[in-house]
C-alpha cells in the first residue's frame, strides 16, 4: 500500500504544535486594507488556533502531522 499524501494547501496553511493543537494565520489581512481600521488590522496580526469543529477535517488533510 502506498503512503497517503498530505494536501499541499493544508501543509502551507496549518502548523501542528507539539501539544497536538493546530494553529493558523488570520484571514482578511491580504488586500483592500485601506478601508479597514488600524485597530482591525492590528488585531488580525499573528496566529490563532483552529476551531474545534474544523480539527477533524484538517487532521484528515495532514495524515502524518
Amino acid at each position: 500500500m502506498s503512503k497517503m499524501k498530505s494536501k499541499s494547501s493544508a501543509k502551507k496553511r496549518f502548523i501542528v504544535r507539539a501539544s497536538g493543537s493546530i494553529k493558523r494565520a488570520q484571514a482578511f489581512k491580504r488586500h483592500i486594507l485601506t478601508k479597514k481600521t488600524t485597530k482591525n488590522k492590528r488585531q488580525l496580526r499573528g496566529t490563532t488556533e483552529i476551531v474545534k469543529s474544523d480539527v477533524a477535517s484538517v487532521r484528515a488533510m495532514l495524515p502524518y502531522a
